[in-house]
């Protein structure tokens, strides 16, 4: 199931800030974006944009749903 779902809105510092906290939590997560998410721009490039932002990394995208995945930080392991 997705964890995130990126809206109208686009992708903003609310949703790069959720995001983010997921990736601490899990290091993979799925993000659903609804069509009216990439109104200007195509969803590859709203995926890669996200990715870029969260500094993590797409490692599957299906339509309007993409799985991130970032390493843990060596400060969370401790």
């Amino acid at each position: 199931q997705p964890i995130v779902r990126i809206g109208k809105g686009g992708i903003n510092a609310q949703v790069i800030e959720e995001v983010k906290k997921h990736l601490r939590i899990r290091c993979l997560i799925k993000i659903k974006m609804l069509p009216t998410a990439a109104k200007d721009n195509d969803k590859k490039d709203l995926a890669k944009e996200l990715a870029e932002k969260t500094n993590s990394v797409i490692i599957q995208q299906v339509g309007f749903t993409v799985v991130l995945y970032k390493e843990r930080d060596k400060e969370d392991n401790d």
